[in-house]
């Protein structure tokens, strides 16, 4: 097996392969439950001798040293989709935000627009054959990897093997380092009343053998569990966590009614536990994609009865949703929302929602709003939203005018605030 020597030959120490960075250079990191913290931390050692790098990511998870302040000049994120690892950096005007949908991200890398000197990747050990996994995270990895200079490569043996078009070859990359860690596990976050009547209510127009997109959270989560009883759900989604792992036990996701890709979890990245992980490993249920093929809204739209549920920070009463910001101040970013609520809005019976909790802050505040807060982004435009659930009901608003739109959205909103937006509305002539 030649690809063994070649292995060798790549291994080095964690310092000896962030030594490739240049200064001036872009370097992508992968994130999520892939994010090499290894190399992160080796990266973060070379301060002093770097200036002007660059970091191209989407979510990272865990702590970075490359956003702290004493950074500034020697590293800047230029992130694609914000998290806690760099979201005080972005508003403190010391990284950068791209906004821009999922599943374009790989295509600024092979166009050449965003050209890559290093791609910092972790991945499951080589199998019989020299191909490691880009395991819980494939997403837009693997473009980048496809198209920098130099790919190095954090290999690690808790890595799940995750099946689909999620491979590399060991002559692909060009050093390798070695680790033995834990990767990062998503906190169980129990949800409560107001979600579980978010779940029934989405899950009563849910049919049995649709196809669920579902993210991160108490209102994911109590979707599924509001689904006992239902037969053959099946999975297209951007992200797979706990409750997919266990609606698959229990039987209620088979697949077998899907019409895309039958019987198969389709999926670019997994955020869970440490079961979810060993679960994926070598589980032909589960296919991992790149973004460009997961969230291409063609594709999302081959599954009939194609159900995408996301969530907002707040709503207007005309159907503007702004998912990435509160305000001015960035939060997250664009992510899946608008191509899974797209992708489902053009399926054969789809189903594209937005649900939200009526009020944050305790309830002291509403996020059904007259306004989007001064100098928030619009995410899903108001002629691309169907459907809007709070746990007060659910509003349609496909192919409403104005008032229907803020009628119906004022009737899901918390009761407390009705008054105030019914006054709202019409000082801005939407009710009459």
């Amino acid at each position: 097996m030649p690809w063994v020597e070649d292995y060798k030959k790549k291994l080095v120490t964690v310092d000896e392969a962030v030594s490739v960075v240049k200064s001036n250079n872009r370097v992508y990191i992968s994130g999520n439950a892939a994010t090499p913290y290894a190399l992160i931390n080796a990266l973060a050692r070379r301060k002093d001798e770097l200036k002007n790098v660059q970091l191209v990511h989407v979510l990272l998870i865990g702590q970075d040293p490359l956003s702290s302040p004493e950074m500034e000049g020697h590293f800047r994120h230029n992130s694609l989709f914000v998290g806690p690892a760099d979201r005080k950096a972005i508003n403190e005007g010391r990284a950068d935000y791209v906004p821009i949908f999922l599943h374009q991200i790989p295509e600024l890398f092979y166009s050449g627009q965003m050209p890559l000197d290093v791609a910092m990747i972790h991945l499951s050990p080589p199998d019989e054959h020299g191909f490691m996994s880009y395991g819980v995270e494939v997403l837009c990895s693997k473009a980048a990897a496809e198209k920098a200079q130099i790919v190095v490569a954090q290999v690690n043996d808790k890595m799940p093997r995750v099946l689909g078009d999620s491979f590399i070859h060991v002559s692909k990359v060009h050093k390798v380092v070695e680790v033995s860690e834990d990767l990062p596990e998503l906190e169980e976050n129990p949800y409560g009343d107001v979600e579980k009547k978010i779940g029934r209510n989405i899950a009563d127009l849910i049919k049995d053998g649709a196809t669920l997109q579902l993210g991160i959270g108490g209102i994911p989560d109590a979707v599924l569990a509001s689904l006992k009883g239902r037969k053959d759900l099946g999975v297209h989604t951007e992200m797979v966590s706990d409750g997919v792992m266990e609606a698959i036990e229990a039987g209620i996701i088979t697949g077998s009614r899907k019409t895309f890709h039958p019987y198969k979890v389709i999926m670019t990245f997994i955020l869970g536990s440490r079961k979810l992980y060993d679960f994926a490993h070598n589980n032909p249920v589960f296919e991992a994609h790149p973004t460009e093929y997961t969230n291409h809204p063609f594709n999302v739209a081959q599954n009939d009865n194609m159900v995408a549920i996301n969530s907002a920070v707040e709503v207007d009463i005309t159907g503007q949703v702004c998912s990435d910001s509160i305000g001015t101040y960035i939060y997250s970013g664009f992510g899946g929302q608008v191509d899974f609520i797209r992708g489902a809005a053009h399926s054969k019976g789809g189903l594209p929602i937005i649900a939200l909790p009526s009020t944050a802050k305790g309830g002291e505040i509403s996020r059904i709003v007259p306004f989007l807060k001064k100098g928030a982004g619009v995410v899903t435009t108001r002629a691309d939203v169907k459907y809007v659930v709070t746990e007060f009901g659910t509003a349609y608003l496909h192919g409403k005018n104005l008032q229907e739109r803020t009628e119906a959205l004022i009737n899901i909103a918390h009761p407390r605030f009705r008054p105030e937006l019914i006054a709202a509305a019409k000082e801005r002539n939407l009710l009459h």
